[in-house]
C-alpha cells in the first residue's frame, strides 16, 4: 500500500479518470447503476485498498476540481430538461423541490438528532446534504424501466432541479455552523433567497446569450461550438460565484435549461459532447471522493447509521412525496413508486466532502461523521434503487404497457406521410430529426418530436425508445437510416427495424436485411429525397387501394418493379396497420395506403392494377383531381 506522499497528484487524477470510465462502461454492460462500481473502485484504490488513489495528494486543488466538475454535470442535466414536459407536472415538481426539500432536510436532521445525539446545527447540516437526489442515477434507471411519462418526468425534473437547491441549502447550513456570531441564521436565510434569485436571473440571461452566440457562424467558428460552450459554462459558474457566493450552481442549471430548449444547429453536437464530458466528470469525482472516505469511519456509525438511512427511505421520503403530490394527477401507484426512488448521487457526495474539509479547517467536530453517513446513504439508496426499481415498477404497473410506439427518423416527406397514416390507426408516433424546420413542421401536425442527433443514445432516451416497437429510418441517407435502426436494436432492443433505401445492391443496409436485423421499408427502394421535394410542392396524394389478387395468378414482375410514381406506405389488415416492407406477404382484402405522384397519377393507377390492387371506389381511375396532401380519405 502506497503512502499519500508517494502518490503523484497527476497519477491520482489520471487513474481516477481511467477507472471512472472503465467502471461506467462495465456497469452499462451489466445493466446496474454506474455509481455502484464507482464506489467500489474508489474504496478499492483508496487508502483502505491499494492506496493508488490519494485525494489528499491534490491538496486544495481537489475542491476546485469538484466544483468545476459539478458545474459541468448540472449544466448537462439542465440541458436535457424539456419545458413542455415540465409544464404537465409543474405543480408536483415545484412542491417536491421546495416543500419536499424542507421535509427531507427536517426529517434527516431529526433522525440523526435522535439516533446519534448530534448538535442541532450539525444535524441540520446533514439534513441539507441528503436533500438532493441523483439525476445521474435516476436518468439511466428511468430509461431502462420504460416508465409512464408522468412518473418519469417528475423523477427526472426533481433530480436535476433539486441539486442546486440542496447544495446551496447545505452551504447555508455550513456557514451557520462556522459563523462565530449569533443571528447567523436570519442572515444566511436572506442569502439563500439572494443566491437563488441572482443565480436564476444570471443563468437565464447567460443561457439566451450562449444560444444566440452559438447560433451565429460569424461569431463562433464551426468546430468551436463545444469548447465555446464549455468555457462559457465554467465562466458563468465562477463569475456568478464571484458576485454572489454559491450562486453559480443555480446559474449553470438555469442556463442549461434555456439552451436545451432552443433548437439550433449546434444542439446535436453540444449534447453529445456534454454527455461524454459528464460521464468523464462523474467517474473522476466518484472515484476521488470515495477514495477519501475511510471504511472505518463508515463502520463506526454502526446500526445507527443504517437506522438513519432507513428512516430517510421508509418515513421521510414517503411523507414528502405524499404532501407534495396529494393534489396532483399522479395515480396512487405512481406516487408510491416516486416515494421509493430517491437515490443520492454525485452532488451529495461532492458537497459532503467539501463540508467535511471546511469543518475540519475551521477546527469544528463532526465533519468526518457527516461525510461517512452521507456516503452510507448514497451506497444504500443507490443499491436499493438499482435492485428493486424494476420489480416494483412492474408490480405497481407504472411501466409503459408495451412497445407500441413507432419512431421515425426524418420528419418530412414520406416520413411525415407514414406518420399520418399510422396515427390515423391510433398508433403512437415519435419523430427524430436534426433539422429545426422539419421538427417545426411535424410539431405543427401534432406529433411528438425530438430534436437532435438520432444516433446518440441520449437523444433516443429522450424519445423514450424503451417503449418503441419499430424504428424507421427515412432520410435520404441510407447509411444513416441503417445505423439508426441498428443502434435502436442494439441499445434499446427495439424488435423491428425498417430502412429507407434509395439504391438496391450491396452496403450496410443490405447487410442488415440479409441478417434479418431490418427490412426495406415500403414496397422497395425509393428516392426519398425526390419524394420530399414532391411533398413540399404539394404533388403528393394519399389513396387507399384494396388487394384483390387470389394468389392463383403470377404478379406482373415489370409492374411490381419499383417505380417513382407511387409508394405503398402501409398495409391495413383488419384493425391493424403496419408499415409496408419488401417482405410483406399480402393477403386478399388487405388495404394498401399509397402515396401517389399526382402528375403521373394515371400511370401509378395502371401499375397498381397490374400488381393486384383495385381502387376502393372504381371511379378513382376516372378522377383527375388529387386529394389534399396528407389526407387519408378513400379515392373517390
Amino acid at each position: 500500500m502506497a503512502a499519500v506522499h508517494d502518490v503523484h497528484p497527476a497519477f491520482t487524477v489520471v487513474l481516477a479518470l481511467a477507472v471512472g470510465v472503465f467502471s461506467q462502461s462495465l456497469a452499462r454492460h451489466l445493466r446496474i447503476p454506474g455509481i455502484v462500481l464507482l464506489l467500489v473502485a474508489g474504496v478499492g484504490l483508496g487508502p483502505d485498498g491499494l492506496g493508488w488513489v490519494a485525494p489528499a495528494a491534490l491538496g486544495d486543488g481537489l475542491q476546485t476540481i469538484v466544483q468545476l466538475a459539478v458545474a459541468i454535470i448540472l449544466f448537462e442535466g439542465g440541458l436535457n430538461l424539456e419545458i413542455r414536459r415540465l409544464r404537465r407536472e409543474q405543480s408536483s415538481i415545484q412542491r417536491l423541490v421546495t416543500l419536499g426539500a424542507l421535509v427531507t432536510a427536517a426529517g434527516g436532521a431529526v433522525a440523526v438528532l435522535v439516533l446519534f445525539g448530534w448538535g442541532l446545527v450539525q444535524s441540520m447540516l446533514f439534513g441539507a446534504l441528503v436533500v438532493v437526489t441523483g439525476p445521474t442515477v435516476v436518468g439511466p434507471l428511468i430509461a431502462d424501466l420504460r416508465l409512464r411519462p408522468r412518473a418519469a418526468t417528475v423523477l427526472e425534473a426533481e433530480g436535476v432541479l433539486i441539486d442546486p437547491i440542496g447544495a446551496i441549502l447545505a452551504v447555508v447550513m455550513l456557514e451557520i455552523a462556522i459563523a462565530p456570531a449569533g443571528g447567523a441564521f436570519a442572515h444566511e436565510a436572506g442569502l439563500l433567497v439572494l443566491r437563488l434569485g441572482f443565480g436564476s436571473l444570471v443563468g437565464a440571461a447567460a443561457g439566451f446569450a450562449m444560444a444566440g452566440l452559438l447560433g451565429r457562424r460569424r461569431i463562433v467558428p464551426e468546430g468551436h461550438e463545444n469548447i465555446f460552450a464549455l468555457v462559457s459554462v465554467l465562466l458563468l459558474f465562477q463569475g456568478a460565484d464571484e458576485v454572489v457566493r454559491e450562486s453559480g450552481i443555480v446559474a449553470v442549471v438555469v442556463a442549461g435549461v434555456v439552451v436545451g430548449n432552443q433548437p439550433s444547429r449546434f444542439d446535436r453536437d453540444l449534447r453529445e459532447f456534454k454527455d461524454q464530458l459528464t460521464v468523464l466528470m462523474i467517474g473522476l469525482l466518484f472515484v476521488l471522493l470515495a477514495a477519501g472516505v475511510r471504511l472505518s469511519d463508515v463502520t463506526d456509525l454502526g446500526w445507527r447509521g443504517v437506522g438513519v438511512v432507513a428512516v430517510l427511505i421508509g418515513i421521510v421520503r414517503p411523507l414528502g412525496v405524499w404532501l407534495c403530490t396529494k393534489e396532483s394527477d399522479l395515480t396512487r401507484k405512481e406516487r408510491i413508486f416516486i416515494a421509493w426512488i430517491a437515490p443520492r448521487g454525485i452532488v451529495a457526495a461532492a458537497v459532503a466532502s467539501v463540508t467535511a474539509e471546511s469543518l475540519t479547517a475551521a477546527g469544528l467536530p463532526g465533519g468526518t461523521e457527516i461525510r461517512a453517513l452521507v456516503f452510507l446513504t448514497i451506497a444504500i439508496t443507490v443499491t436499493l434503487a438499482g435492485l428493486t426499481a424494476l420489480p416494483l415498477a412492474s408490480l405497481l404497473d407504472v411501466r409503459l404497457p408495451g412497445r407500441s410506439t413507432i419512431a421515425i427518423l426524418g420528419a418530412q416527406g414520406l416520413g411525415l406521410e407514414l406518420g399520418l397514416v399510422l396515427r390515423s390507426s391510433h398508433q403512437s408516433v415519435v419523430f427524430l430529426d436534426s433539422n429545426p424546420q422539419h421538427c417545426r413542421q411535424a410539431e405543427e401536425a401534432g406529433f411528438s418530436v425530438v430534436f437532435g442527433n438520432a444516433l446518440q443514445e441520449r437523444t433516443m432516451q429522450r424519445a423514450r425508445f424503451g417503449s418503441v416497437g419499430a424504428a424507421v429510418g427515412l432520410t435520404s441517407n441510407q447509411v444513416l437510416n441503417s445505423v439508426f435502426t441498428e443502434r435502436a436494436r442494439e441499445n434499446f432492443q427495439v424488435p423491428r427495424g425498417y430502412i429507407g433505401v434509395s439504391q438496391p445492391g450491396s452496403g450496410f443496409a443490405m447487410e442488415l436485411v440479409d441478417q434479418r436485423d431490418a427490412r426495406i421499408v415500403f414496397d422497395g427502394p425509393h428516392d426519398v429525397e425526390r419524394w420530399d421535394v414532391r411533398a413540399r410542392r404539394g404533388e403528393l396524394s394519399v389513396e387507399r387501394w384494396r388487394y384483390v389478387d387470389s394468389g392463383d395468378r403470377e404478379i406482373d414482375e415489370e409492374a411490381s418493379a419499383t417505380n417513382e410514381t407511387l409508394v405503398i406506405l402501409a398495409i391495413e389488415r383488419g384493425k391493424e396497420t403496419d408499415p409496408m416492407h419488401s417482405e410483406f406477404a399480402l393477403r386478399n382484402g388487405d388495404i394498401a395506403i399509397v402515396a401517389v405522384y399526382t402528375p403521373d397519377r394515371s400511370e401509378a393507377h395502371t401499375s397498381l392494377g397490374r400488381r393486384g390492387f383495385a381502387p376502393t371506389d372504381p371511379r378513382a381511375f376516372e378522377q383527375s383531381d388529387a386529394p389534399a396532401r396528407g389526407s387519408l380519405s378513400d379515392v373517390s
